[in-house]
């Protein structure tokens, strides 16, 4: 079983292919404007994770609420 930290939050990412510079953007959904590309999958999620990041530590700092995070959902293709 995976061992959290009391602040580790888990957020869903949306990851879809650029049709206008190629490559890759992610997105947290329920944060908008938090946003990610890159050329491959990974780097999208390695730039969207550095963008999470920097927004919740700015959120920190000006003393706002930080999220909670999401419930993960898993996809199942049939």
């Amino acid at each position: 079983m995976e061992k959290r930290s009391e602040t580790m939050r888990r957020f869903a990412v949306a990851i879809h292919p650029d049709p206008e510079d190629g490559g890759f953007v992610a997105s947290i959904p329920s944060l908008p404007g938090v946003y990610g590309q890159g050329e491959t999958e990974e780097e999208a999620l390695e730039d969207v994770k550095a963008a999470l990041e920097f927004t919740l530590e700015s959120m920190a700092e000006r003393g706002e609420e930080l999220p909670a995070g999401d419930e993960i959902v898993r996809e199942l293709a049939v």
